[in-house]
């Protein structure tokens, strides 16, 4: 069983920046393509940036050449630094791991963006 826990949502102003971070608790983290969904209220969830094991990460158009997605694994911790934060980022963002047709979530960190 993949455990997975999020950490560093927050509110931030329009133009600032936060870290999220998840803490996975799993033996092997570094064959786990890892993953940030968010949902908004209202809306479907979301893939916001893939890390895989190994090759190329992957964003989606909203949020690229603004977040990065970025993997620790000895520590086994996946970031997403999110730097110039629009009100339309807000949402509950949550930590995914992938392998072998299984997946884990994490509870979700809330980000909010608001004057």
């Amino acid at each position: 069983q993949v455990q997975l826990v999020e950490s560093g949502g927050g509110l931030v102003q329009p133009g600032g920046s936060l870290r999220l971070s998840c803490a996975a608790s799993v033996s092997l983290f570094s064959i786990y393509t890892m993953g940030w969904y968010r949902q908004a209220p209202g809306k479907q969830r979301e893939l916001v940036a893939g890390i895989p094991s190994f090759g190329s990460t992957n964003y989606a158009d909203s949020v690229k050449g603004r977040f990065t997605i970025s993997r620790d694994n000895a520590k086994k911790i996946v970031y997403l630094q999110m730097n110039s934060l629009e009100p339309e980022d807000t949402a509950v963002y949550y930590c995914n791991a992938k392998y072998a047709g299984s997946q884990y979530w994490g509870q979700g960190t809330q980000v909010t963006v608001s004057s």
